[in-house]
């Protein structure tokens, strides 16, 4: 069986990236793309594929989100239809910053009418009050896409580290060259946050085609 598009696309970037060093190569800050528009405009997912997959990087001074649109069979194109971040101040008020978060992403869910949501696992780590804070952030995400009745996947870091890079201590660096390389976009990604949304749709794209596969497999024994 032959690989998948997106499996050629990870064979080149990790040549790239191996080429290079390791190193993601300097590129120039670009403003942050608006909510409801894309670094490419809209794409028709019949386009692409058959699945539009929303990815959240959640926090409550900034969100990060991406939406690609691609395959859930893994043998399309993966488009980056948005990418960008959703942010307040710490001068506002906590209902009135997890209001906000929630409608900013209810609007994202009505513009770009997701099969299927990817939301970064919450990680407990030293700093509990941040922790709180991110826990906050996620509960409204997680309100929002239940409100459009979104299916929803959690991953971990480790988990789309090995997804798209193959291995789960990826460097930051290599990660955003990873999705540069596979969505063929002109540049990294910027944010951080958002090319994290990104990441989180593509995961869930590949992970689906994978957990597909291997129920076609089952189903033909």
């Amino acid at each position: 069986m032959t690989g998948s598009r997106l499996d050629e696309l990870t064979a080149r970037a990790r040549r790239t990236i191996a080429a290079t060093g390791g190193v993601a190569p300097v590129a120039e800050p670009v403003r942050h793309v608006p909510a409801v528009a894309g670094s490419r405009g809209p794409v028709s997912p019949s386009e692409v594929g058959d699945a539009v997959v929303i990815g959240f990087d959640p926090g409550i001074a900034t969100t990060g989100y991406g939406v690609v649109s691609g395959s859930s069979r893994g043998d399309g194109r993966y488009v980056a239809r948005t990418h960008g971040v959703i942010e307040t101040t710490a001068q506002t008020p906590t209902p009135e910053r997890l209001a906000y978060i929630h409608d900013r992403v209810s609007l994202l869910l009505r513009h770009h009418k997701p099969s299927g949501a990817a939301v970064e696992k919450l990680f407990f780590g030293r700093n509990a009050p941040t922790a709180m804070a991110v826990g906050q952030a996620r509960g409204v995400i997680l309100l929002a896409l239940a409100q459009a009745r979104v299916p929803v996947v959690e991953y971990t870091p480790l988990e789309v580290k090995s997804a798209l890079a193959g291995f789960g201590r990826a460097p930051k660096a290599q990660m955003q060259r990873m999705i540069q390389v596979l969505l063929e976009l002109d540049a990294i990604p910027r944010p951080d946050d958002a090319a994290d949304g990104l990441a989180l749709a593509l995961t869930h794209l590949r992970l689906a085609a994978g957990r597909l596969a291997r129920a076609g497999a089952s189903a033909d024994m």
